[in-house]
């Protein structure tokens, strides 16, 4: 049975992930980013463990953590959860890109500096749930491309760091899914939106568990999905 700590385990592919997880026995830490937001992941996954850190402000995530009772070994972290604000370059507010840094990039650096003691313990595995904008960027998708063009680059210097010991790293670039968070794309872009068209949470959950069961002479590194049609 392993141990997991998930950021984003409240909807979408955070949640495909921490239900195939909890299907098989393993234990759950799951970040929420409040009291009340804790409680429901808490009843929505029975068995699980709960830590209350605000992606928002990594300055305080730190002191957040030194409050509660965290995992002693980590098999993965598996950082998912992500927020998204379009907008042209002329348009974008210093208030937005530093909203989509913080949420996307600062974050998921800081939850790593303060859990490798505990992946490296276990010789675990870091998952970065990226995007297809974190290859390339499209108009409109500056701050949200850019966020996941460090988030790539993130990954690939802990790999480097923290391969002696035993860390794997993996960057897993979905395309288009089925989720809240591209429900509220669509809004902007003033589409209509339709489930059908894109990929399932699950497909995505299933590429980031056959990261995590690899055997451990391998390592995926990156690893891209997109909706097939």
């Amino acid at each position: 049975m392993g141990t997991h700590l998930i950021t984003g385990a409240g909807s979408g592919i955070g949640t495909a992930v921490a239900e195939r997880l909890a299907e098989r026995g393993d234990e759950l830490w799951l970040v929420a980013r409040d009291a009340g937001r804790a409680k429901q992941l808490a009843d929505r996954f029975p068995g699980s463990r709960t830590l209350v850190g605000d992606l928002s402000t990594p300055d305080r995530l730190s002191w957040a953590m030194s409050k509660q009772q965290v995992p002693d070994r980590l098999d993965s972290l598996l950082h998912i959860a992500g927020v998204v604000e379009l907008g042209r370059i002329g348009e974008l507010t210093p208030k937005a890109w530093n909203a989509t840094l913080a949420a996307n990039l600062v974050s998921p650096a800081e939850l790593t500096r303060l859990f490798l003691p505990q992946l490296r313990v276990a010789q675990g595995h870091v998952v970065f749930v990226n995007s297809g904008a974190g290859l390339r960027a499209s108009a409109e998708w500056g701050a949200y491309a850019a966020s996941k063009h460090g988030l790539k680059a993130l990954a690939d210097s802990l790999r480097w760091e923290e391969g002696g010991n035993g860390v794997r790293v993996t960057s897993v670039h979905p395309g288009r899914t089925a989720t809240p968070m591209q429900v509220k794309v669509h809004q902007q872009e003033g589409k209509e939106y339709d489930p059908a068209a894109w990929m399932a949470p699950e497909s995505v959950a299933t590429t980031i568990l056959m990261a995590l069961d690899l055997p451990r002479d391998a390592e995926v590194t990156d690893l891209s999905v997109r909706p097939s049609g």
